[in-house]
């Protein structure tokens, strides 16, 4: 019998396809409570994000005012200038969190980091259940008001920066990515419930280019009020 993840994969593109690249940019509008409850209310609202496919890493440019940008990889993140030089940077930036609950304030180095380890999980997604060391279970089906959708648990290995150790996705009947659901470890373990829509095929490759975040109910429920997050993405282009 085909795996779950091998049907999604497939309906999402296929591997083969996936493969043939390395990189992945788009054009990203964000919004939503957390920004300004983090400290950070417009360095992200438009940007540029980049993220590597077949490596951990990610940047958004501009980052905030002044032409920077930054550099995410799972052990590191910098800011640097528009010509690269080095700004700031923190090494091992993940135990930087320690002791954060969901209104901690973050740096901007924090930031950068949040969003490096948040974009490059959902752009590669749900192509990273084939990498290696990646491990997912099927569950029991979600009910929706259009149908049950199907659902994987996944474990990520410890060498992949992303928010949290296992996280849920959910797929329609054509296979397609409809919510990720995870505990983000960094801002106190917050549970989010991301809902995902408005898909458009690049290079043969499905992407949802509309993003919404809400706080997660322990009965896997959640409200729209408060939209903790919102991403919508244009532009998108593989190289």
């Amino acid at each position: 019998m085909t795996q779950l993840k091998d049907l999604v994969i497939q309906a999402h593109g296929g591997l083969d396809r996936w493969l043939q690249f390395n990189q992945l940019s788009a054009d990203l509008v964000q919004g939503g409570a957390l920004w300004t409850l983090k400290g950070h209310p417009d360095t992200l609202s438009r940007a540029t994000v980049a993220v590597g496919l077949k490596e951990e890493w990610a940047s958004h440019a501009p980052f905030g005012a002044g032409d920077r940008r930054s550099r995410f990889t799972s052990d590191r993140v910098a800011i640097e200038d528009r010509d690269g030089a080095l700004l700031e940077e923190l090494v091992q930036p993940r135990a930087s969190f320690a002791g954060h609950t969901l209104q901690t304030p973050w740096t901007e180095l924090q930031l950068a980091y949040f969003a490096g380890c948040a974009m490059w999980t959902y752009l590669n997604m749900p192509f990273l259940l084939a990498w290696p060391g990646v491990e997912s279970e099927e569950l029991e089906p979600w009910p929706t008001d259009s149908g049950d959708w199907r659902r994987l648990a996944v474990r990520f290995p410890a060498g992949i920066a992303s928010h949290s150790t296992v996280q849920t996705l959910y797929f329609d009947a054509d296979g397609l990515l409809k919510r990720h659901d995870y505990d983000v470890e960094i801002s106190g373990n917050t549970p989010g419930a991301h809902l995902i829509e408005d898909y458009t095929e690049v290079s043969g490759i499905k992407f949802p280019t509309k993003r919404r975040i809400y706080a997660r109910q322990p009965d896997s429920s959640f409200s729209t009020d408060p939209l903790v997050v919102s991403i919508d993405l244009s532009n998108i282009r593989l190289s």
